[in-house]
């Protein structure tokens, strides 16, 4: 064979392996792009962001990332719903960003009573770590009578919707334990009593009911 025929036959044979290779590599990425697709746009910070602060568009931006990789709740989430929120975590420079992270919204006013129901704070005594949220309660009424107290149960199995701790200017209603304010689900009879109590009464008391004791007693009240 002469040597013009063997180049020509190795030419040729480099051209098939060429080929063969080409498509090779293209069934591959083919095959990747399948496995990777479809892409999906994420939000992700533009720059480090510390726990409790309140985003602003500016410190978001927009990456596509293949779906199978996008973090739940963040693929699809408008930067727009994320801006105004406040972070309850830190966040790193390139991390998605999503609902999930987000501090929860304060619900809105009136929210935890139905109709006909309103919510009271009182400014009250009670045992320390006794009341919380969720918790049920009973309502002590002190008042002043000629010099002596005249304590009554006044509201019976009353549902605590919030509770922090009293402002300073409730102190001086605390006749002994600790001060709270608490938020209470009441008719608005009891509110309005509620009410004139805490303008006159000497103390309000809480006192803390056992889960998922409902019963309820007659009129109680005692002279001091």
């Amino acid at each position: 064979m002469s040597r013009r025929r063997r180049a020509v036959l190795l030419l040729g044979l480099a051209l098939v392996l060429g080929g063969l290779a080409a498509s090779d590599v293209a069934r591959r990425e083919s095959a990747l792009r399948a496995e990777l697709a479809p892409l999906v746009d994420v939000v992700v910070a533009r720059r480090d962001l510390s726990a409790g602060r309140r985003i602003a568009p500016a410190d978001l931006a927009r990456r596509p990332v293949p779906a199978r990789f996008a973090p739940a709740g963040a693929a699809g989430a408008p930067p727009e719903l994320l801006a105004g929120g406040r972070l309850a975590v830190p966040v790193a420079a390139g991390d998605p960003v999503g609902p999930g992270l987000l501090e929860p919204a304060a619900p809105p006013p009136g929210a935890g009573v139905e109709r006909g129901e309103r919510a009271a704070e009182v400014v009250a005594a009670a045992a320390p770590g006794s009341v919380a949220a969720g918790a049920r309660v009973d309502v002590l009424v002190t008042r002043d009578r000629g010099g002596a107290g005249a304590t009554e149960l006044a509201l019976q199995d009353v549902e605590v919707l919030a509770v922090r701790a009293a402002p300073a200017d409730g102190e001086p209603r605390r006749a002994g334990g600790s001060s709270v304010a608490a938020t209470l689900r009441v008719t608005v009879r009891q509110a309005v009593y509620l009410a004139a109590a805490g303008a006159f009464a000497r103390e309000l008391r809480l006192l803390a009911r056992a889960p998922r004791d409902r019963r309820r007693v007659g009129a109680l009240s005692a002279a001091g």
